[in-house]
């Protein structure tokens, strides 16, 4: 047994690296129960752990005596003698007898066993916490073992990992067998064992792949300042160089965009705007709301808001698809964004649009209406103005404000 039980131990030293004198004085520990149980609490032992030989002795200490009260912690002179008194003890000195492990009876030994185990399995429990635990906010690559409603288990040099169904990128395909790469979120201690958070979505994910593919980031020549992100749609990110020879965007995008493809491709498709850090906040947010065009900024920093004034036809790509061009620019630069819808003037218009393109959006009625009283481009629907309009029979307030509304969209949609 002893051997047995030394040589497990061993192989945790070798394979899990963990200190030997830690599993030592564990089974230092276990045995030292055992005699206590034998023996009483008051006895004396000594339990000597040799992992390199694969040795365990345990030694009961009883001092020589005449006259014998407790033979757990005494030992008569004259037996003493009869055993082999080899050292030539007196009375007085102490006696140490070496147990030899089956003497505990087959009921201590098992109890032993168990204790041994129940330590075992709390001993990896704590390591495989402490390692994950260093792995904080770090990229790990397991494969999908099992895919549940609510969470994905993947195996992870032989521990399993948890992405709950909220770090994982929304749309995302997942399939049993696969390689994931996801970032260690959370590491939190349960009465099986540690449960190990992973996630795709957080914002940190993002942050590491940025410093796998692009070397000036992970080497500090180029800082990341800050990251906006609604997962599997867009991404926002500020970048800002150390080295003024060092164009922080043309790093971070590559040659032909092939850096920043590689992390598309990891985040699903999601669109990532790599945008140039600027300490001046109205810089920063013009540089956010892009691809929208703004005309104006006006700037509260006790409030941390921000009015953008912009022409109507730049609106839509401004706030974006949903909201969420104008929502990453607020979590990126950290101010409060209120657009403001400055109607462009006829004048600027570029190109007219014939009202017969707009027959269809306009209905035959209203359309044959303002063509019959000599209405032909849409441009001139615009500048005949409301009281104009209502000259005509059958138009109302109302009706002439949708018509307005329909070819002022149209307009910013050329």
């Amino acid at each position: 047994m002893n051997s047995e039980i030394v040589e497990s131990f061993a192989q945790m030293v070798r394979e899990k690296g963990v200190d030997k004198d830690v599993l030592q004085g564990i089974l230092e520990e276990v045995f030292g129960i055992i005699v206590k149980k034998k023996y009483g609490e008051e006895a004396n032992y000594s339990v000597v752990v040799n992992m390199d030989r694969g040795d365990i002795e345990i030694y009961l200490m009883r001092e020589v005596v005449e006259v014998v009260e407790n033979p757990n912690l005494q030992i008569h002179i004259d037996e003493l003698n009869r055993i082999g008194n080899e050292d030539e003890l007196e009375v007085g000195e102490e006696y140490a007898e070496k147990i030899k492990i089956p003497s505990f009876g087959r009921r201590m030994i098992s109890l032993a066993k168990q204790s041994l185990a129940q330590r075992i399995r709390e001993l990896e429990k704590d390591l495989i916490y402490n390692e994950y635990k260093e792995l904080l906010g770090e990229i790990v690559i397991g494969d999908i073992y099992q895919i549940r409603k609510n969470d994905i288990l993947v195996n992870h040099n032989k521990n399993e990992l948890m992405l709950p169904r909220n770090e994982q990128i929304p749309f995302e395909k997942y399939r049993k067998g696969e390689t994931i790469r996801a970032i260690v979120k959370e590491v939190k201690k349960g009465s099986t064992g540690p449960q190990i958070i992973i996630s795709r979505s957080d914002n940190t994910f993002l942050r590491r792949l940025f410093e796998i593919e692009i070397p000036e980031i992970y080497d500090g020549i180029i800082e990341i300042k800050s990251i906006a992100r609604e997962p599997g749609e867009r991404a926002k990110i500020t970048v800002e160089s150390q080295d003024k020879r060092i164009d922080a965007v043309g790093a971070c995008v590559g040659m032909k965009g092939v850096r920043i493809h590689a992390v598309v491709r990891e985040l699903n498709n999601e669109n990532i705007d790599v945008i140039p850090y600027n300490s001046d906040i109205k810089i920063l947010i013009e540089k956010a709301l892009a691809p929208g065009k703004i005309k104006n900024i006006e700037i509260d920093k006790n409030e941390k808001k921000a009015t953008v004034f912009a022409d109507s036809d730049q609106a839509s790509l401004i706030v974006g698809r949903n909201g969420v061009n104008i929502r990453l620019a607020m979590k990126l630069t950290g101010y409060t964004i209120d657009l403001i819808r400055e109607e462009k003037p006829f004048e600027e218009y570029e190109d007219d649009i014939e009202l017969i393109d707009l027959r269809e959006e306009l209905g035959e009625e209203i359309y044959h209406l303002l063509i019959e009283h000599r209405y032909d481009t849409a441009l001139e629907v615009l500048r005949a103005g409301e009281d104009k309009l209502l000259e005509i029979e059958g138009l109302t307030s109302e009706k002439i404000t949708e018509i307005f509304e329909l070819i002022k969209s149209q307009f910013e949609e050329e």
